[in-house]
Parts: C-alpha cells; structure tokens; sequence
C-alpha cells in the first residue's frame, strides 16, 4: 500500500494562476524587459500615495535595494511573484510612512513601556505557533494579532472591522494562490502574528528569505547588527499598545534565537520559552512550508536547496544561542516538550505558568481549552512530510544538531533509529522513540 502523497506533492496552483504565470512567461521570452523595481522608485510612489514624507528614524535604503536586487537576480519570480513583491514593498513603505505620522499626532505613543515580554522562540516547526495561541487566550496577555500587523495605523479603536476584513480578504487572496499552505501553518486575520513582521518595515527581516530565493540578500543579513530591527520592533509594539489595555506581551518567532544579544539590548527584562522537537523532525517540516511558500512565488522554488539552507541556518543559529542562553538567569527562561505540548498542552501551559510564578485564572484555561478541543475536532489539515524529498537522510540532521542534540536528549541509539530519552529534570512525561524507518515513510502533524 502507498503511502499517501505529501502535502508538498500535492502542491499546485490553481488553473488560473498558472494562465497568469504563463503568460509571464510568453513576455519573457520576447525579450521585452519588464520595468526593474528600483527603491527610489517605490519611496517616491509610497510617498505620493501617502502625501507623506517622514519614514522616521533608521535607515531601511540599503537593506531596500539589496532585496530587490536579490528578487530581480536570483529569486526567479514568476508574474505573480513579481506583483507580490511590488505591493508587499509598497505596502510596508505606506505603512511605515503612516505609523510615523502617528507618532506624531499622539505624541503618547512613544512613551507607551513594554515591560517584561514573552518571547516563544525553538526550533521552526516545534509548537511555537500552537503555544503562541495558546497563551494568547489568557486575557492578561497581548499579541499582535495578523490584522493590525498589516494595519497598525491608526493606533486608536477607529476603523478595527474594516481592518479586520481587508485582512480577511488579505488571507482569502492567499489561500486561493497557495492552496496547501493552510495544512502547514494557520493563517487567519484575527490570530497571534509571529513578529517577526514588526521588523519589516526595517527590512532586515528573514521573512523575506523564507518567501522568495535570495542568497545574497540573506548573506548581507546575516552580517547585520539587528539592533535597529529591534528598536523599531518595540516602536510597533507601542504603537499597537496605545490607548489599549496594558497586559503582558507574548511574542513568537523561532529566528529570535538568531540574534538574542541584540534583543536584550532593546529588551534587557524579556523572558522566554524554548520549545524542544527533534531536529529530523523539524527540518523537514520547515523546508516543506518554505518550499510550498516560495512556489506560490517562483516556478522554480527547489526542495533540496531549502533543506541545505534550512539545516545550516539552524543549526549554526541554536549553536550560537545556546552558548548566548546560558548567561541568562535560569528563572528567566522555560523549557517545553513539542510531545508534551501537542499531548497535554494545559499541562505545558502550567509548566510555564508554574516556572514564572504567574497565575493561571479559571477563565484563561477554559479558553486554552476550547482552542485544543476545536482543533482536535478539526478532521482535514494534516501536514505530510518526507525527509527523503529534500534529499537529506535522519543522520545527517542529527549530525548537523550535534550539540543540541546532545544537551536535550536527541541523540543517536542504533541503526534502526533514534531514542529520545526521558529527561525529567526537563522534560516530564518524555521517552519518544523516534524509528527513522518510520518517518522517512512519511511524517504527519496538524497544522500548527
């Protein structure tokens, strides 16, 4: 018997973007360049569409100009990854142009404390969305939710249902242009946003490396200081703050890990959670949403170059936290098991509780509660994954984790597999025996 198709396999747009592709394609061939998207260019149209000029502090042209060369270069964009780009470009300029003419007009803004954060961070792939929206239920804790991400402006209660159905709308679009993506990962305009979206209008954001090929953009980035990505991350958390209720932040975003020296500097009193999954697993998870995200944008988006790039971002980024986590204070952060949390997540939700001193009311578990069980009742969605279609092999993978491996129990037992063992000074009701056999059959999750 067959195993059934992975939800990459199943991956293909619908008739009428591929028309719409195709005829990108025919212009192509005539040899007829297109207009090149410069970032003088997109300014001066964000500027006219605004009537605005002041974009705030921070420089944004250089990191601006390396991505859209990158895009023009090396992404391959089909006609709708070129659109994509153009609007998202103008939209983030619009935005920022706008949530600076705010500041202006509510000069409070600015003075709005971001005290103690929560920063969900782990592995892609390892239950951060799911805990992300877990914690979100609690009613003494705030997220930014995807609608205001996309218009935080204006930053008073004016207009929310509006903005609640442009994002709609916003999410509808997509899922008609990428169809299988909803198996991967939620999206809706009312859920927790990860937020790495608040440093977008930087432009230093991997948001764009996972949604289009750009090496070279991605290898400028990666040598960056991010601390003025992180300085204007809290400008947006305190435009989203203003003349609402302060409640604890609970933010999420796996590359955080990436550069925690720099979000100290911004937030010297932030804790966190690390979610913990078996890197074999994790991997193959992400490079399966970035291809199918990158395909929606290119017609030559490739699984193994995902993978390959997946694995050494990852692995050289939790090398680096690991050595930055352990000069913080144990209290301030929590480790949490993706077993435990995909098995018994109240119970990871008291874990966390429990380790911050923070109380757990009744109405907050009653409404994590109703989340887990309309999941549970859900009966499509399932994410498929092969490792084999990426073209790396378990071993690999734990070869490439090694020291994390080593220092949370993921490690290598025989040739038939790999046995994660009980570990209960962290991870309580642990002792998965992870069979390689098994998985590289085909891998399956919800989608979370």
């Amino acid at each position: 018997m067959n195993a059934p198709a992975t939800t990459l396999q199943q991956t293909r747009p619908l008739l009428p973007v591929r028309l719409l592709n195709g005829c990108g394609a025919l212009l192509k061939k005539t040899r007829i360049p297109g207009p090149r998207m410069l970032a003088v260019d997109l300014i001066e149209t964000a500027k006219q569409r605004c009537g605005l000029d002041d974009f705030g502090r921070g420089d944004f042209f250089e990191a601006l100009s390396r991505l859209l060369e990158s895009c023009y270069s090396e992404a391959q964009l089909n006609l709708i990854g070129k659109i994509a780009l153009r609007t998202n470009v103008l939209h983030t300029l619009s935005s920022r142009l706008l949530m600076e003419r705010d500041r202006q007009l509510y000069p409070n803004i600015r003075r709005q404390e971001i005290r103690e954060p929560l920063f969900i961070v782990g592995l892609p792939r390892s239950g951060t969305s799911l805990l992300h929206i877990l914690l979100a239920a609690d009613p003494e804790h705030r997220s930014p939710l995807m609608w205001e991400v996309m218009t935080p402006s204006p930053p008073t209660l004016d207009d929310e249902k509006r903005r609640i159905r442009r994002a709609t709308q916003s999410c509808n679009y997509f899922n008609w242009l990428a169809p299988t993506f909803r198996y991967v990962h939620a999206v809706g305009a009312e859920l927790p946003q990860e937020c790495v979206r608040l440093m977008t209008p930087t432009f230093m954001s991997d948001q764009f490396d996972t949604m289009y090929y750009v090496p070279s953009y991605r290898a400028w980035f990666f040598r960056q200081d991010l601390r003025p990505a992180y300085q204007y991350h809290r400008r947006f958390l305190q435009h989203l703050q203003f003349m609402r209720p302060t409640r604890r932040w609970v933010l999420k975003a796996p590359t955080h890990m990436f550069a925690l020296s720099a979000l100290l500097s911004v937030y010297p009193d932030a804790l966190f959670v690390q979610t913990h999954r078996t890197p074999v697993e994790a991997m193959a998870s992400v490079s399966s949403l970035i291809t199918i995200l990158r395909s929606a944008f290119s017609d030559a988006a490739d699984p193994v170059t995902a993978c390959r790039e997946a694995i050494q971002y990852w692995s050289e980024t939790m090398e680096k936290f690991l050595q930055e986590r352990d000069r913080l204070a144990s209290a301030r952060i929590c480790d949490i098991d993706y077993n435990q949390l995909r098995c018994d997540p109240i119970d990871a939700i008291r874990r966390i509780y429990g380790h911050f001193g923070w109380s757990l009311s009744r109405e907050a578990e009653c409404r994590m509660r109703a989340l887990t069980a309309g999941q549970m009742r859900r009966k499509h969605g399932n994410h498929r994954y092969d490792l084999s279609q990426f073209g790396f092999a378990p071993r690999e993978v734990l070869t490439a984790f090694g020291s994390y491996c080593e220092r949370f129990g993921f490690s290598s037992s025989d040739s038939e597999g790999f046995r994660v063992p009980s570990l209960d000074s962290q991870f309580p009701k642990r002792g998965k025996r992870f069979d390689a056999a098994a998985f590289a059959a085909t891998n399956i999750e919800p989608t979370t």
